[in-house]
């Protein structure tokens, strides 16, 4: 088995890993939770041999293991898959599953097809095209290559790092059942996710990092999901979602038989009240993404009109200067400079062009990120180097610095953990609560039924009416979300 002992790290001041002792087994599934910031990556990293430990000793089948790189590690045996997935689009699956083996003699594309089907075969997919692009696979199958890689150097301990983050519902059920199948031929899964419903699931046993130490191990099967939280966060979780008494003002947002591109949405109609949390559910690629896009004029609307108070917006700024702010759900991407400060980020729709006065500018976005809890050194640090949870914050914070009285968020809590997301929460509620108009697509569906006031699901670009959520459940929801 692979063990660590005693492991320490440290990035500085920053103790990322404090005295941590684990053991990894083969054929089982071993789950590693805990808050973004917990030390989680970091123990990942020095498994597959990005990093090295400052103390403390990994042992490999009962010898001293110490790669000194990814390519040390995945020698013994041992394979590390990113939460961002590292192939090459314009390559076949093939290619990339014998990535670096290529420039060998023996293994031309040929050979190298010839080889992969055996692997893509035992892995359950026979189907899979060795000779297909790989930019023309859905995430799903494409995570599926990921995997088919590890098993192509014989990888015994395949090391998954939020492996679900961009997956459907139907393709997180393939990814079980190929887990399962690396289980049964005596593999070791390390399962990485801030999803509890899947922890719980997919693994035979769980260890809980908090703050860089281990505070828990132990069978799944011998813990509840309440003391998993309460391990994580060091505190009870009861209010995982606050819900203060909500005064419903007049209608600051409404759609009127919008449709947009590729009938996504369709003849889509609603109103948004001041002091009121509506949320969308649906199934990836249903059109919810793109009624947001289309409500902030992100992307065209071929008809209709969407109305912010009483006006038009007819472009993004002028969204903005009505009073609507938008979050995507990709914040690498769309949501966030990652190059730039957090005081550039939460301060940017106000400024002129990419004029930044940092005289001007520090003491407003200090206030903004201690207002919601911002965890960070100084706001001219480097966005980049916050969790996903503090980035996030910092993407909400740049529409309430902005004045935004219409809060539109696509998966706000998307990949981040369940400290940060109490918090987001949270806030959503206090922002109900000042008169703010909150319009939020979420996959996770205790989440809306958690803090909207109302519900629709859209279903191939068509819109359902929104009800309250006392009269509607998980259940009603799913089945509307997968009616054809």
């Amino acid at each position: 088995m692979l063990e660590a002992t005693g492991i320490h790290k440290s990035y500085g001041l920053t103790r990322a890993l404090i005295n941590v002792s684990l053991q990894i087994r083969p054929g089982e599934v071993l789950a590693i939770a805990g808050e973004n910031g917990s030390g989680k990556s970091t123990l990942m990293r020095l498994l597959s041999g990005e990093e090295v430990q400052d103390s403390g000793a990994l042992i490999l089948s009962g010898k001293p293991y110490h790669p000194r790189n990814p390519q040390e590690a995945l020698a013994n045996g041992v394979s590390l898959v990113h939460q961002e997935l590292a192939l090459c689009p314009h390559m076949t699956v093939a290619e990339n599953i014998f990535l670096g083996q290529m420039g060998s003699t023996k293994f031309s594309p040929k050979v190298a097809e010839e080889k992969a089907r055996p692997i893509l075969e035992l892995l359950g997919y026979p189907n899979l095209n060795p000779n297909k692009l790989v930019r023309e696979l859905s995430i799903s199958l494409q995570q599926v290559v990921e995997i088919a890689r590890t098993q192509a150097v014989n990888s015994n301990y395949v090391l998954l790092d939020e492996p679900t983050s961009s997956l459907t519902k139907g393709d997180i059920r393939k990814l079980f059942e190929l887990i399962g199948r690396l289980k049964a031929q005596g593999k070791a899964i390390v399962y990485i996710s801030h999803f509890l419903d899947e922890v719980r699931e997919v693994a035979d046993r769980i260890a809980i990092l908090r703050d860089g130490e281990l505070v828990h191990q132990g069978m799944m099967s011998d813990i509840t999901e309440p003391e998993i939280i309460h391990f994580m966060v060091g505190r009870e979780m009861n209010e995982l979602f606050p819900r203060s008494e909500r005064k419903l003002g007049e209608v600051i947002l409404s759609a009127s038989h919008i449709v947009g591109e590729n009938n996504k949405p369709k003849d889509t109609s609603f109103e948004l009240r001041r002091g009121e949390v509506c949320g969308v559910a649906g199934l990836n690629g249903a059109g919810r993404t793109e009624l947001l896009r289309a409500i902030f004029n992100l992307d065209s609307v071929k008809s209709g009109q969407v109305s912010i108070g009483s006006s038009a917006p007819v472009s993004i700024r002028n969204a903005w200067q009505l009073g609507a702010g938008f979050v995507s759900e990709d914040r690498k991407e769309e949501g966030l400079a990652l190059t730039m400060s957090i005081a550039e980020n939460l301060t940017f729709p106000g400024r002129v062009g990419w004029r930044f006065s940092s005289k001007e500018n520090e003491a407003t976005a200090t206030e903004f990120a201690k207002k919601l809890r911002v965890k960070a050194r100084t706001v001219q640090q480097s966005i980049s180097e916050l969790s996903g949870g503090n980035q996030q914050k910092v993407a909400i914070a740049r529409l309430l610095h902005s004045g935004c009285e219409v809060l539109i968020l696509d998966e706000p809590t998307r990949g981040i953990d369940i400290g940060s997301k109490a918090e987001i929460y949270e806030l959503i509620d206090g922002l109900a609560q000042d008169g703010k108009a909150v319009l939020i697509v979420s996959s996770y569906l205790p989440e809306l039924l958690g803090i909207c006031d109302r519900i629709a699901v859209m279903t191939r670009g068509v819109l359902t009416d929104f009800v309250p959520v006392a009269q509607t459940s998980q259940e009603k929801l799913m089945e509307l979300c997968v009616q054809s």
